[in-house]
């Protein structure tokens, strides 16, 4: 059975553990156990570690349906993913085996390069203080970013013009959790912040943050961090929109037997035009978002490497997701009038896609970037983490 499909069967589950979920501020162990036991967390796991190693199609259909039973649920296993797969696809093989042979750690964090390293023998001493690190209060192993300093300045890659950017894997034993997680939304994550202070991190428990050369897996890792992310951030959107709006359409229909926006069964023809749109806007960026990685998909099972122009399309289509995603929220919000004020699907998802909608991958800049490319105005750069950049 495809995890897509395992998924699907498992929502009235997921959906169940939502409200006790945000009540602990993180997933109860029931919720973690299910995606451990079902075999999510091996969802981007290479198949020499007996994962699952998905393409992006599947894997968005996962993180999709998961994040429609509960944004959260959906949050902390994307989040994971891209933090274990990467480090089990870049990480050197005797370090990724001795992770990810038998039962696979939980890994979670924050990758931007907020860390400072520097260098120590066989090693690295990593200090820094980062922000929102997703689903951390899940995990057993760290994923965070840094950059290497030598001589009191950032270290560049031989041959380049680039700092020295890498992630790091380490026990959460040695961060300083911060009990700060008071976010609107996604308030089940645990995505707390976290202090490293002089950490010992040994170099093969490290990789080049923006890699995308696996040495273990196939094809599907060229992607990268940033690729991964993009998949990730696109399903989590698309599973809030389509609640939203089968919560609204469940609301319009139903005898509530008190006043609302939606005066009577389906709503006035003034509700029933705008619903309408809003399910227009939502399929068309749903069908943007399958066009897009279909495309990149056949690319990656031929072996081949991603285009400049294919690796834009991923921003730009995450980009007009979010927002639109939001828009499509907001309209439900209001319409459902009293009932998205209470405790429920309604708000959660309202404040879940909210939430979302902060994260840097999904801000103006990159839609910015986006336009820049697609004008030929950067025909010389390529995509960094957070822009275009000079080739290395």
């Amino acid at each position: 059975m495809l995890l897509s499909d395992k998924a699907r069967e498992m929502v009235p589950f997921f959906s169940a553990q939502a409200e006790a979920n945000e009540a602990a501020g993180q997933l109860t162990e029931s919720t973690v156990s299910a995606l451990r036991d079902a075999g999510f967390l091996g969802l981007w796991i290479p198949r020499c570690f007996g994962g699952v190693e998905a393409w992006p199609l599947e894997a968005l259909a996962v993180i999709e349906t998961l994040s429609y039973a509960d944004g959260s649920t959906g949050w902390v296993l994307m989040a994971s993913q891209v933090a274990m797969g990467s480090a089990a696809a870049y990480l050197p093989p005797d370090t990724a085996k001795r992770l990810f042979t038998g039962r696979m750690p939980i890994i979670e964090g924050q990758g931007a390069a907020n860390g400072r390293a520097i260098p120590d023998g066989n090693g690295f001493r990593l200090s820094g203080h980062w922000q929102y690190g997703s689903g951390l209060l899940h995990a057993e192993y760290i994923h965070t970013g840094g950059i290497v300093y030598a001589d009191g300045a950032p270290r560049l890659w031989p041959g380049t013009k680039s700092p020295e950017t890498r992630i790091f894997i380490l026990p959460v034993g040695e961060a300083e959790f911060l009990d700060n997680w008071d976010a609107l939304g996604l308030r089940a994550t645990g995505s707390i912040d976290y202090k490293i202070a002089d950490i010992f991190v040994p170099e093969e428990f490290t990789h080049k943050q923006t890699t995308n050369v696996p040495r273990q897996g196939g094809n599907l890792y060229s992607l990268g961090i940033q690729g991964m992310g993009a998949i990730c951030h696109s399903g989590f959107a698309l599973g809030c929109g389509r609640r939203m709006l089968d919560e609204l359409r469940a609301l319009a229909t139903a005898d509530t037997g008190r006043p609302s926006l939606l005066p009577q069964a389906g709503g006035g023809e003034s509700f029933q035009e705008q619903f309408g749109l809003a399910e227009a806007k939502f399929r068309a960026v749903r069908a943007l978002a399958h066009q897009t990685w279909a495309d990149i998909e056949e690319t990656l099972k031929r072996g081949e490497g991603l285009s400049t122009r294919q690796i834009t399309l991923s921003r730009l289509t995450l980009n007009y997701i979010t927002s639109t995603t939001a828009e499509v929220c907001t309209f439900a919000y209001k319409y459902a009038g009293g009932r998205s004020l209470r405790a429920g699907a309604l708000q959660r998802c309202f404040r879940d896609m909210y939430a979302a909608t902060q994260h840097i991958t999904t801000g103006p800049n990159i839609l910015r970037e986006c336009g820049k490319e697609l004008l030929a105005i950067a025909p010389d750069q390529v995509w960094g983490p957070r822009g275009l950049v000079d080739p290395e």
